[in-house]
């Protein structure tokens, strides 16, 4: 396989949970490519009647699941696999500063983060599924630079063509638009080349 694909959160556990321990360490072993995509955990479903949780939960459930894998040490001690995101990480990228914070208001999480919590953050990849507009973008990218950055979709919700219009009007330079759209994935999954 050329990675595998895991939702944010099973229950109420993310994918930082001890239990998902060995897991992650057959990926990292393996090298492997995570992708991401949220769902809702049953901590917070309908918790706004007639909000579908992909309006807020969605992007919420991607930060605990970043936030799990960061600060249970997981991103540490597999630092071989290349997670994936979806839509720009959630609302992670507006929060970072508050992860940043973290270690330094709580010094029992220095162990967890040795190479720092910014480090984590910048290697991990970020779809731009429901994410290719200036507010998300403008965030995700004072993060990240553009080799961080995926094309995604969310077809059906939203089309490529939907997602790729964003990406151009938000201005990114050509050769930073082909490596979102295309080199980024073809250097994670060379196996796609055909």
């Amino acid at each position: 396989a050329d990675g595998i694909g895991l939702l944010t959160s099973y229950g109420d556990k993310w994918l930082g949970h001890p239990s998902y321990a060995p897991v992650m360490e057959e990926l990292n072993r393996r090298k492997a490519v995570l992708y991401t995509h949220p769902t809702a955990a049953n901590c917070c479903g309908n918790l706004q009647p007639g909000v579908p949780p992909t309006v807020v939960e969605f992007g919420t459930d991607t930060t605990r699941t970043i936030v799990d894998i960061v600060f249970s040490g997981t991103a540490a001690r597999c630092p071989d696999v290349k997670f994936i995101f979806s839509h720009a990480g959630g609302t992670m990228p507006f929060l970072a500063e508050r992860l940043l914070k973290m270690p330094e208001l709580d010094k029992s999480l220095l162990p967890r983060v040795p190479r720092g919590v910014l480090p984590e953050l910048q290697r991990f990849y970020y779809d731009t599924a429901w994410a290719a507009h200036p507010m998300a973008l403008a965030s995700l990218t004072q993060l990240v630079g553009t080799s961080q950055i995926l094309l995604g979709s969310d077809y059906p919700y939203r089309t490529g063509e939907d997602n790729v219009k964003g990406l151009a009007a938000y201005g990114f330079p050509a050769a930073d638009l082909r490596a979102i759209e295309r080199d980024n994935a073809l250097r994670l999954l060379p196996g796609i080349r055909g």
